[in-house]
């Protein structure tokens, strides 16, 4: 018997040529549901019997259904109790990598239409959600539990598509359009792997960057685009990373603090870092 596996994400008649090879040879074609992807293989002229309980016949063919759990539960317990024949499972579609974002834009979809809360946020709303999470998010990074940083970031990529969905309502841009520009600022700015630069060091990388990033902007001053509810001590070393050398001889605490920051950059450090960092010590 064969199983033949196909993703959800995959248009319905999209298989592999072996998924159709398995499917035209076979001595019956069974599924437990009548969806898109069943249909699409009827159209072709293989016929498709819909049955409730998978039955094990050598030369049978499921068509796994997209998602149930349960069908799938059946069919382990049943093998384990040795009354299924050997199942050679057969991938009719493979899921590209990052296909699983298209679940979360679906499910955030849905709770915008259904959701009387996810309903009635606005940007403004969501805004200290936001950076509450990106603070969580950063909270589980110096944690080192590679698994609380991944519940982080989910959290997080929460909040990005749902401004996205809200934008998509009426501000002329979604989801599509933040990936795609994220994509192409990518390739834009590493001309050293989308483009014919030639680079001998990551130092090289950023400062390629930095350049393309400033002709893109066009800015005017070392303040502009730097958002002034950074902390501190982020603030100032984006300023003056923009800024290059400063004069920092001032006895003052502020001078003596952006002196402070200077030297971290000098030594390659992030001065919000290393500050908390040493704040975790205390404990």
């Amino acid at each position: 018997m064969q199983i033949v596996v196909i993703s959800p994400r995959v248009a319905p008649g999209i298989l592999t040529l072996q998924a159709w090879d398995v499917l035209r040879a076979a001595g019956a074609v069974r599924a437990s549901v009548d969806d898109p992807h069943v249909r699409a293989i009827v159209s072709s002229g293989i016929p498709v019997e819909i049955a409730e309980r998978p039955s094990y016949e050598a030369d049978t063919v499921w068509i796994a259904p997209t998602g149930d759990a349960a069908w799938a539960r059946t069919m382990a317990d049943d093998l384990m109790a040795g009354d299924a024949p050997a199942v050679e499972v057969i991938f009719g579609s493979y899921d590209l990598p990052g296909s699983a974002l298209l679940d979360v834009v679906e499910v955030m979809d849905r709770l915008r239409r259904e959701c009387p809360w996810t309903a009635q946020q606005s940007h403004d709303s969501l805004s200290h959600y936001l950076l509450e999470e990106a603070h969580e998010t950063l909270e589980a990074l110096d944690s080192g539990d590679g698994d609380h940083l991944r519940e982080e970031l989910g959290d997080l990529l929460m909040q990005i598509v749902f401004h996205a969905r809200i934008a998509a309502e009426g501000e002329g841009w979604d989801i599509d359009d933040v990936a795609a520009g994220i994509a192409a600022k990518l390739v834009s700015r590493n001309p050293h792997v989308f483009g014919d630069v030639t680079v001998s060091s990551a130092e090289e990388v950023d400062a390629n960057w930095q350049r393309l990033k400033a002709i893109e902007k066009q800015r005017t001053s070392a303040f502009e685009g730097v958002p002034a509810s950074l902390p501190a001590l982020a603030y100032a070393d984006k300023v003056i990373g923009r800024l290059g050398t400063i004069d920092v001889t001032g006895e003052d605490l502020g001078s003596r603090l952006l002196a402070l920051v200077t030297e971290a950059r000098g030594e390659g450090r992030d001065a919000e870092e290393v500050l908390r960092q040493a704040v975790r010590l205390l404990g």
